[in-house]
């Protein structure tokens, strides 16, 4: 039973991608559209498959405790649905910060992130009978939206690179696993793509229309709903993003003033609001994470929340959060993986800084939008987390912004693989 109803649920959502207006639009045909779509329930069930019998090593037992919750959750809708809607409220969260946004321990809003993630699995389990792996279908087809709304985008900024770049946003290894599977990151990254997608057609239709506000304003609600630091990594990124487009002379200058204000906030604005002590709260993060136990956390130099501590300490950060794993770091194949990614993406830059194409992009804006927020994310990854494992999920969200910006940029006919130049001028012939 569990069997057929997975394969009904896959069949109907299968068409259904292709019956969808948002991925109809996006140029490609239905076999490619199905094919995304299998491939990420594929690597969403392979992430659920890790989970119960290498769960320990790849740090997945997370996937499936939401899994067993959600179910404990829909018991509660189905008994008491006030208290399954209450839960939620702060009143209901007794002895919790409400005050403490940015907090690690004794904060509503440190827990209200997995809350909303159960709750959202419960009303999964109403149409899969409670299978885990029907749940995946569900998933796939709502993360799906992520990617797609920035292939959408990116193939505006690249138009002679379709190919390439939707190889390197869906094909990443770390961001395909971690996206697809059942967890945070694809909610994560579909939040960020909707406020991208919107914020980029609103500047190139030159109006702001209600579904433009709906979208940007749904994206921000997953960050606050699911990971909240993320909408003050954001918030310059967008602005500077504005301006740019107010200035388009003086794009790089706006992106580096706008940063360059936001950096000195980050650091006084303490002093006007005690509350908003970003400092602090990065250094909270780290020491919680530095009680953690885990088979590959590493020693690193604790924070102090001051200005000379975070500068002494940003190599070790953008190093540890964009560099590691190194092949020191192997102990099994999930590090090993990472490890081997890390080679290919340094690989792939050095040919973007050997074979680099002048001319390929459209939008410069839309570029440093991407390459300034994701370095400011692996800069906040690297300051609080030193767990490896940890760390590939977290910054997986990052690398679909700034690898097909690379790979875009290589002129691929120079390189010593021309059936592979071959195929991707074929493609980018074909209608999109």
């Amino acid at each position: 039973m569990e069997y057929l109803l997975f394969v009904v649920y896959l069949v109907i959502f299968a068409w259904l991608v292709t019956r969808t207006r948002f991925f109809d639009r996006a140029g490609l045909n239905k076999d490619q559209l199905i094919i995304l779509f299998l491939v990420k329930v594929i690597a969403g069930i392979f992430y659920g498959w890790i989970g119960i019998y290498y769960g320990s090593y790849a740090k997945m037992v997370d996937t499936w405790s939401y899994h067993y919750q959600s179910i404990e959750e829909l018991k509660l809708l189905t008994t008491n649905p006030h208290e399954y809607f209450s839960s939620l409220l702060p009143a209901a969260r007794s002895g919790e910060g409400l005050g403490e946004f940015f907090g690690s321990s004794n904060s509503y809003w440190n827990d209200l992130k997995s809350m909303i993630f159960i709750k959202v699995l419960s009303i999964f389990d109403i149409f899969s009978m409670g299978n885990y792996y029907v749940n995946v279908i569900f998933y796939s087809y709502i993360t799906l939206f992520g990617p797609i709304a920035l292939y959408r985008v990116m193939k505006e900024v690249f138009p002679q690179e379709k190919i390439i770049v939707l190889i390197a946003i869906f094909f990443v290894p770390s961001f395909l696993y971690w996206a697809s599977g059942v967890h945070k990151e694809g909610l994560l990254f579909l939040g960020l793509c909707l406020i991208m997608y919107h914020v980029y057609f609103a500047l190139q239709e030159k109006k702001w229309p209600l579904k433009r506000w709906l979208g940007i304003l749904l994206g921000i609600f997953l960050f606050l709903l699911l990971r909240n630091f993320l909408l003050v990594l954001i918030a310059p990124a967008i602005i500077a993003w504005l301006l740019a487009s107010r200035w388009p002379r003086h794009q790089l200058a706006c992106f580096g003033v706008v940063y360059s204000i936001a950096g000195i906030l980050f650091f006084c604005l303490r002093y006007i609001f005690p509350k908003l002590d970003f400092p602090q709260a990065v250094v909270d993060k780290q020491q919680a994470f530095l009680t953690l136990a885990g088979n590959s956390s590493i020693p690193i130099s604790e924070l102090k929340p001051d200005v000379f501590s975070f500068l002494i300490n940003a190599p070790q950060a953008i190093t540890l959060s964009t560099f590691r794993p190194y092949p020191s770091d192997i102990h099994h194949l999930f590090s090993m993986a990472a490890a081997v990614e890390v080679l290919l993406l340094i690989l792939l830059f050095l040919g973007f800084l050997i074979w680099h194409k002048k001319g390929v992009i459209k939008d410069p804006k839309l570029v440093y939008f991407c390459i300034f927020f994701a370095l400011s994310l692996l800069l906040t990854i690297g300051f609080s987390v030193n767990n490896l494992g940890a760390i590939v999920r977290y910054r997986s969200i990052a690398l679909p912004l700034v690898v097909p910006i690379i790979a875009a940029g290589i002129d691929w006919k120079r390189l010593p693989i021309p059936s592979f130049y071959n195929i991707t001028k074929i493609n980018n012939q074909n209608k999109y």
